[in-house]
């Protein structure tokens, strides 16, 4: 393989024995480049067959190289994938993500027509397993999707941050890559440094990616706990980069959490809880017809929906608690000027 690599493909794994094999296919096979490809498979330590698979197809193929993440983290990951990259763009796949063939091309065009710093696809949902799937369901719904609009397809667009992505390698070097003490949402801090810095993120259609989410509802909940916790750390670090859409589950936890107090004392906690059940019967019943949707997927949907809010909400009381709370973010989204 020649030194004149174009893109650098970071790929974080940690156990990923279930997904690895197909996701390296994806990333090996992508076509319409002008330029050398080169897979950076970084591991934290996998305890199943993760490191066996990679060092396999390592050893077919010279594009692909195993690295070590002794510390475990995903930000960690990355770093150690971005010092050694050599491309002079780098993406990061994740691998439990299947991307389409022209991916890489999509973004290395993209960057090149200038006016962006970074570029990814929507975030589409596929599920692997019977929780997977009703997961991925709920996530097609506004009440599973949130504010997150890279999660939609559609035309391109501006957003404020994205899913894994592309930059050039000069951008992230800028930026002194992804910063370790955000264990998670490190992509969402690295683009608020990004945007603050004049850099423009696009979702591009033709980059579309599916990704398989969490089989089980307590894996759902503590991812959502976590993500919780670590958007607090990035709205207190980047107050700007608070929507509404993040302020309502832990507003709405916190009110919740009053309906068992008796008499008018607990009426406005009982009235929320009222108002969300309702709105979760409701997105609910918006997915019934839909091919493949069984009245058992139905039923489901509404714990689905209460594990991802109540645990998002929790974790961002948590983490408010953890690294301080958001005030100015808060009063951004309230409107109140300092």
């Amino acid at each position: 393989m020649s030194d004149d690599v174009l893109v650098s493909v970071i790929v974080p794994v940690l156990d990923e024995e279930r997904h690895l094999e197909r996701a390296l296919e994806h990333a090996l096979g992508q076509e319409g480049l002008d330029g050398e490809l080169e897979v950076l498979v970084v591991d934290g330590g996998s305890r199943d067959r993760t490191r066996s698979i990679a060092a396999r197809i390592a050893a077919a193929d010279p594009r692909v190289r195993l690295l070590d993440n002794p510390d475990r983290l995903i930000p960690h990951a990355l770093n150690v994938g971005l010092r050694a990259a050599r491309g002079e763009f780098v993406a990061r796949m994740d691998a439990h993500t299947w991307y389409p063939p022209g991916y890489l091309a999509v973004g290395v065009a993209r960057l090149r027509r200038g006016d962006v710093a970074q570029v990814s696809g929507p975030q589409l949902a596929e599920g692997d397993g019977t929780w997977s799937r009703r997961v991925a369901l709920a996530l097609t719904t506004k009440m599973g999707m949130g504010g997150a609009t890279y999660r939609a397809a559609g035309a391109e667009r501006e957003v404020d941050s994205g899913f894994t992505g592309m930059w050039r390698r000069a951008t992230l070097e800028a930026h002194e890559g992804w910063d370790e003490r955000w264990h998670v949402n490190e992509d969402g801090e690295l683009a608020a440094r990004v945007r603050a810095a004049g850099g423009r993120i696009v979702c591009v259609p033709e980059m579309a990616a599916s990704y398989v989410p969490r089989d089980s509802l307590r894996g759902l909940g503590r991812q959502y706990w976590r993500y919780g916790q670590y958007r607090a750390r990035t709205c207190l670090a980047h107050p700007e980069t608070m929507r509404r859409s993040h302020a309502l589950p832990p507003a709405f936890v916190a009110l919740a959490a009053t309906a068992v107090l008796p008499g008018r004392i607990g009426s406005p906690g009982r009235l929320a809880v009222a108002a969300w059940s309702a709105a979760a019967v409701a997105a609910s019943a918006s997915v019934a017809g839909r091919d493949g949707v069984t009245p058992a997927d139905l039923a489901t949907l509404p714990a689905i929906f209460a594990t991802m809010h109540v645990s998002w909400g929790a974790g961002f009381v948590r983490g408010s608690a953890r690294f301080g709370p958001p005030v100015e973010a808060f009063l951004r989204v309230a409107g109140v000027k300092r």
